[in-house]
């Protein structure tokens, strides 16, 4: 965790501990104090904190709204994600626009990120190690940010933040938490183009999403 949000963490616990329960923050004030996505996105880029580093060229962060109720979190970059640095922009971010589109969201307003930040050679799933190794980074991610809703994308994602061993059928059944923020899980976009009689079932997840975002 950045330095500076372990110290604020540390202030509020001394607060709470000292009687003070609720804090007014302004947003100014509190986005002053905030560290800029891009600039954490450059301060990693080198990170060597796992062996995906040996294989990467371009570590790929993160991209998005930085005030987005919606994240959206993958299981990892691809080949086009390696070369460009930018979460999917590959056939399967193609889709992904599109998947957001047809809930009338504007890829541009929401964050999008991966569980980790470097390609798995040949796109096999991170390992365990490689997920802790990167989880620090999406936590930030998501303290700074602070979604009122993340959006699964696959059932590697879905194991890796919720650490539970289950079929995605039966992730998709149930909402669940991730750091006490509102979770959905559905299919990776790559798994529908794979499987395209698997779309009918995602659009069954978006739609519940599409009507819990637009209530917020």
């Amino acid at each position: 965790m950045n330095k500076s949000l372990l110290e604020l963490r540390n202030y509020l616990e001394y607060l709470k501990l000292s009687g003070i329960n609720d804090l007014i923050i302004k947003e100014k004030e509190r986005e002053e104090h905030l560290p800029d996505l891009q600039d954490l996105a450059q301060r990693y880029r080198n990170c060597t904190s796992c062996k995906l580093a040996s294989g990467r060229i371009k570590m790929v962060y993160g991209e998005g709204n930085p005030h987005s109720k919606l994240i959206l979190i993958g299981e990892g970059p691809g080949a086009d994600e390696n070369l460009t640095g930018k979460p999917f922009v590959g056939r399967a971010g193609q889709l992904l626009t599109k998947m957001l589109q047809a809930i009338s969201i504007n890829r541009k307003d929401v964050y999008i990120t991966n569980v980790v930040k470097c390609r798995p050679p040949n796109n096999r799933n991170p390992q365990p190690d490689e997920i802790n190794a990167c989880l620090p980074y999406l936590d930030e991610q998501l303290e700074i940010i602070q979604p009122k809703l993340l959006l699964l994308l696959g059932k590697v994602a879905a194991e890796s933040l919720l650490r539970e061993k289950k079929s995605l059928g039966k992730y998709r059944e149930s909402i669940h938490f991730y750091r006490d923020i509102k979770t959905y899980v559905t299919y990776h976009p790559s798994a529908l183009l794979r499987n395209p009689g698997w779309k009918k079932y995602a659009w069954i997840d978006l739609q519940k999403l599409r009507d819990d975002y637009k209530s917020l």
